[in-house]
């Protein structure tokens, strides 16, 4: 019977840690998710697709400056980007030879998302620059980093 509870409890562990690499992907996939999630409303009330709402633009800027404070680089191990894992994530190999930069592109997305809550109220006006600032941080790691969809 020990023996039985010793193996249950081994193989219960590892079905809950799951695969390390499987799971980072679904992390930062998950912050993406999350990201854009509050990136489009306020990318639309720029558009002008949504009517500027002071309260919702400084929800979402604020979930943007809190996304930004999330150590998202601890989720590109080796091993997980398309060479390795293929459709299954969107990251360059080229990531892991220039780690630095991508490390410096993502600080400098959170220099670009602080204050962003407090930067959007006033008027779409106040928008624009916020989005722009942060979409620019974004497309410059996309362009290097990301394999195009």
């Amino acid at each position: 019977m020990r023996y039985l509870m010793a193996a249950l409890i081994l193989v219960s562990s590892c079905a809950v840690l799951g695969d390390p690499i499987e799971d980072a992907v679904k992390a930062r996939q998950g912050f993406f998710t999350m990201l854009s999630a509050n990136m489009g409303p306020l990318s639309g009330m720029v558009k002008g697709e949504l009517d500027y709402d002071e309260a919702t633009a400084t929800m979402h800027g604020a979930n943007i400056e809190a996304l930004s404070q999330y150590g998202l680089p601890m989720h590109f191990p080796k091993g997980s980007s398309t060479a390795e894992l293929g459709e299954a994530t969107g990251a360059k190999s080229k990531i892991w030879s220039n780690l630095e930069d991508f490390k410096q592109k993502f600080a400098d997305f959170q220099k670009a998302a602080e204050g962003a809550g407090e930067s959007v109220k006033g008027g779409k006006s106040n928008v624009r620059p916020v989005v722009q600032g942060l979409g620019k941080t974004c497309k410059s790691c996309h362009d290097e980093y990301r394999v195009k969809k």
